[in-house]
């Protein structure tokens, strides 16, 4: 960027604004023209969304009841037909 002073003060010894919040991005070297960031923005927003939106299609794992902790406080056999039923699913 060039030598202007920015729109928002920025304290120098934290990189924060008067607001509070740091900026998101910080050209150091260069001098981008005014359409040269806005091209810069557009990317950087544009592959953060991309990859929020990839985050949100995720599912989450499903897992399987056979190992489920509630399995290991087995309950007492009992007798029965269908005794062979029981014994798997705790019934």
């Amino acid at each position: 960027m060039s030598d202007e002073t920015p729109d928002v003060p920025v304290d120098a010894s934290t990189g924060s604004t008067s607001e509070g919040h740091r900026p998101i991005l910080r050209v150091v070297k260069g001098d981008l023209t005014p359409e040269e960031l806005a091209a810069l923005v557009a990317v950087v927003a544009a592959r953060n969304a991309a990859a929020a939106h990839a985050a949100a299609r995720t599912k989450p794992k499903v897992r399987s009841q056979w190992g489920h902790p509630a399995r290991m406080a087995r309950t007492p056999h009992r007798v029965g037909p269908d005794l062979w039923r029981r014994s798997a699913f705790g019934g």
